[in-house]
């Protein structure tokens, strides 16, 4: 046989670098965090601010632009699971192309909760093969978890995130007097979040939650137990993030709760918070790990006290063990052929199971139908 390939390797490496910044009283003009990017000497500013973000900060936003003499447009979008499409990521392309920046000295800034922050982020890793852009999570959710890795996308063909990127931001920068505006819903959807990190890698912080949760959340996390649970939970999550930002590693811890979520919020994106799913993904994962006897009954109760405690409701009459079925079948796609499930082993620690059947899930589901109903005749 005779061979006539030629290969050429190239082999490139590129540093991944970006601060984590937390802050307060963001838009005051003598706060210098949003002009720690960019070098350009007559700058401008692209900016896409949550709509209901713009409703609070709106006029401070423009001013502290205008205060630096900083020429800013200033775009709003309207968030929520249901914006994220492609029609809006061509949009804020279309906004973007009609007031060009400079490709490196002027980065796009986006203002809002995890939705915003992952197109905004699309946006800015495809517009001219890739400009800068700064986030600043509005959103427990998004201060948590959405901004502060690499990821972005935009929901596409009926799939979540099925078209995206993996784009670092210049910074993330965190003030959490955001909060502070948040109806309590929201705040819980990001406690959502917070739990799942705390049952499958963080016992210590579990505990936390146990203890100082509901008058964290009363607090709108301004106090100081509500600080020391995000600042946990932000290290936590970066500690899982760092060593596999692309994510060559398909088994990963923090893809705990995002197994069987994935098929509701693409079903119920108008009745679901991200959290929302992702904790009816814990519970029932919960049970599931219990019938195998990786966790307690002790730490089942626990997991569904602190869910109580909180007043969270866990939307059970959407769960249907077919649906659920067909969103594991779907990540395993996602995963390279394999489920790699992460099921708690004890409340703080993690294996991954690749052998989850249907009959475990709708197992699963009618325990925790059961733990409903004897939940509301006994209050």
């Amino acid at each position: 046989m005779i061979n006539n390939m030629t290969t050429r390797k190239v082999v490139c490496q590129q540093t991944i670098e970006y601060d984590v910044i937390t802050t307060h009283d963001l838009f005051d003009p003598c706060n210098p965090a949003l002009l720690l990017a960019g070098r350009a000497k007559d700058a401008r500013r692209f900016v896409v601010v949550d709509a209901n973000v713009a409703g609070y900060f709106l006029p401070a936003i423009q001013a502290y632009f205008d205060y630096h003499g900083i020429e800013a447009r200033i775009v709003t979008f309207p968030g929520g699971e249901e914006n994220k499409t492609i029609e809006y990521y061509l949009e804020l392309s279309r906004e973007l192309d009609a007031f060009p920046i400079h490709r490196r000295d002027e980065p796009i800034i986006a203002i809002g909760g995890g939705v915003l922050t992952d197109v905004v982020g699309f946006v800015a890793s495809s517009y001219r093969r890739g400009v800068p852009h700064i986030k600043v999570p509005t959103t427990l959710m998004g201060y948590v978890d959405a901004s502060i890795g690499i990821k972005t996308g935009i929901n596409f063909n009926n799939g979540k995130n099925r078209l995206g990127s993996f784009a670092a931001p210049q910074k993330v920068l965190l003030d959490k007097s955001f909060l502070k505006t948040l109806p309590r819903r929201h705040l819980l959807n990001g406690v959502c979040e917070i739990i799942k990190l705390a049952v499958i890698k963080d016992a210590e912080l579990f505990g936390w939650l146990e203890q100082d949760g509901l008058r964290s959340l009363d607090a709108h996390f301004q106090n100081e137990e509500g600080g020391r649970i995000i600042n946990r939970a932000i290290t936590g999550m970066l500690e899982e993030l760092e060593p596999n930002l692309f994510e060559e590693d398909l088994a990963r811890r923090v893809d705990f709760g995002h197994t069987f979520s994935y098929g509701l919020e693409t079903r119920y994106e108008r009745e679901l918070l991200h959290g929302e799913a992702v904790l009816l993904d814990v519970a029932l994962s919960m049970l599931v790990a219990r019938s195998r006897r990786l966790v307690s009954d002790e730490e089942t109760t626990r997991l569904f006290g602190l869910i109580d405690s909180l007043g969270i409701k866990l939307k059970t009459n959407l769960l249907h063990p077919n649906q659920l079925w067909h969103s594991l079948v779907e990540r395993t796609y996602h995963r390279n052929g394999f489920q790699r499930t992460p099921m708690p082993d004890g409340i703080g620690n993690c294996v991954f199971l690749n052998d989850v059947n249907a009959g475990e899930i709708e197992t699963a589901v009618k325990k925790l139908e059961e733990w409903m109903i004897l939940k509301y005749e006994n209050v």
